[in-house]
């Protein structure tokens, strides 16, 4: 099936907080279970919305059981998207539920600027979002000058710079610095707006132009039939050992995956 765009919407920053606030309890939610459950590959592709543009959690191929007792991480091979893996992750192969807060801080990362992770097509460097834009989200004029230009007039500066403090704690290079994702529900709770007059979502120019005027990536995905076919040895279409691409993941049932701040209608 192939994942071509056929309409897309630019969210509202109202939209935008919302689907992170929905996003953030459902990985609360698996961190909090019994014996805690690592998402391990957190990205907005894997963010899926509703007609009412709620947000869910979609393919959990990656998912893995956390530690439990006096273990204090998971050892397991490295795999996940590159952009949003944690430092230490990929460095060591130990995984724990702050990896996916830092996957959480990158996709945040996004629909606050409203680019992607991995962009080739900026300055080389530019090409890491992480990278480029987290030494500025403690410098308020520097902020303003990256937060995405379409959201010109909807937000506050004192919330966008609280949204940009809880990217920058998501991301940083100590797993310890960041915080736990009952605390970014907490955090996002708070900075939800409450003017429901937010919620229109911003039209693009054009039906096949994403939230930064790029063109569809022509990727294609397997169709349901054919991975089922192959689940026995491969998960999603792809085999355990290699690195999973960007639309190999995408559910596609659903009618809307989020995409840098932008809603896709996918075939």
């Amino acid at each position: 099936m192939a994942c071509a765009v056929e309409v897309c919407a630019t969210l509202s920053w109202s939209r935008r907080m919302r689907i992170a606030l929905d996003a953030a309890k459902g990985l609360a939610f698996l961190h909090g279970a019994e014996r805690p459950i690592i998402y391990r590959d957190f990205k907005t592709s894997n963010i899926l919305l509703n007609a009412e543009f709620n947000a869910k959690l979609s393919d959990f191929g990656l998912a893995k059981d956390g530690p439990m007792g006096d273990q204090t991480h998971v050892s397991t091979r490295v795999m996940g998207t590159y952009g949003y893996a944690a430092p230490e992750y990929v460095m060591t192969g130990h995984l724990t539920a702050r990896s996916d807060v830092y996957g959480f801080g990158v996709v945040l990362l996004e629909m606050l600027i409203g680019r992607r992770a991995m962009d080739k097509s900026k300055p080389s460097r530019e090409h890491n979002l992480v990278e480029f834009a987290r030494p500025l989200l403690n410098h308020g004029k520097k902020l303003f000058r990256i937060i995405d230009p379409r959201l010109d007039g909807q937000y506050s500066s004192k919330t966008a710079l609280k949204v940009a403090n809880l990217a920058y704690q998501c991301l940083s290079q100590n797993p310890k610095g960041r915080p736990v994702m009952s605390q970014v529900v907490e955090i996002l709770e708070g900075l939800q707006p409450q003017d429901k007059g937010e919620d229109a979502i911003l039209m693009t120019g054009g039906g096949s132009v994403t939230l930064y005027e790029a063109k569809p990536n022509p990727l294609k995905c397997e169709s349901g039939r054919e991975a089922d076919a192959s689940k026995s040895n491969q998960t999603n279409g792809r085999s355990k050992s290699e690195l999973p691409k960007e639309c190999d993941l995408y559910s596609p049932s659903p009618d809307l995956v989020l995409d840098v701040g932008s809603v896709s209608s996918r075939s």
